[in-house]
């Protein structure tokens, strides 16, 4: 089962900063990115957060699973949680900041 695009756009707005938060498609999932990083996933129509020091907040109000069979677990967030969760964009960009930025290869010339 694949995740809806009403999935996706309730989950972007009730994150509140549209500019900031983005999604893209994956084989019939999503990525979700805060400031340009993958932050979480989207499958079967769940939020699965990252499990790293920056969402330690989500340790005791969620539970862990995997998003896809052979993935690391990550926090599920249910969708009462993404509506009331008021520290939810603050926690994704805290993630986000957490992530090192891509190094850039430099190609050599020949």
């Amino acid at each position: 089962m694949s995740t809806q695009k009403d999935t996706i756009e309730f989950i972007i707005e009730q994150l509140g900063d549209s500019k900031r938060f983005s999604a893209r498609a994956m084989f019939g999932e999503y990525a979700l990115y805060a400031d340009g990083k993958v932050v979480a996933l989207v499958c079967n129509d769940q939020l699965y957060v990252k499990v790293l020091p920056a969402s330690e907040a989500l340790e005791h109000v969620c539970d862990k699973d995997a998003p896809y069979p052979g993935a690391k677990p990550h926090y599920v967030v249910e969708e009462n949680q993404i509506a009331h969760m008021e520290d939810l964009p603050d926690i994704l960009f805290d993630i986000a900041k957490s992530i090192p930025e891509k190094k850039k290869t430099v190609k050599q010339k020949k």
